[in-house]
């Protein structure tokens, strides 16, 4: 059977998952290169591996929520991400629909206790 730490693990990976696009959205208002994202990310707290990040940024750049600019004039060349304006649209929502959901569980997780049916 396994223990704690091992669906802890798992079930944080998920939970990871499914907020990290709004992460990385939430630092493209300034255009950002990938190391640079995994550096800001990990400084707030937010640790997301580069195996993880770059694939997020294609697709994201595919469906039009960035736009991407490579800078050859540094020594290595650096493709720079940044919000697109449907990006920064979709962000905004995305914003809002993230607080509802931190409020409800919040309410759900400090009520737990209660009877719901009143069945006693």
């Amino acid at each position: 059977m396994k223990d704690a730490h091992e669906h802890l693990d798992k079930l944080m990976q998920e939970l990871r998952r499914g907020t990290i696009t709004i992460g990385v959205l939430s630092q493209l208002s300034e255009p950002q290169y990938g190391y640079s994202l995994v550096t800001l990310l990990g400084e707030n707290g937010v640790h997301v591996e580069p195996g993880t990040l770059y694939p997020l940024l294609r697709r994201l750049e595919k469906q039009g929520l960035l736009q991407s600019e490579w800078d050859t004039n540094e020594v290595r060349p650096r493709k720079y991400y940044l919000l697109s304006k449907t990006g920064k649209e979709v962000y905004d929502l995305l914003v809002v629909e993230w607080k509802s959901i931190v409020t409800s569980l919040n309410h759900v997780i400090e009520n737990k206790g209660d009877d719901i049916d009143g069945d006693g």
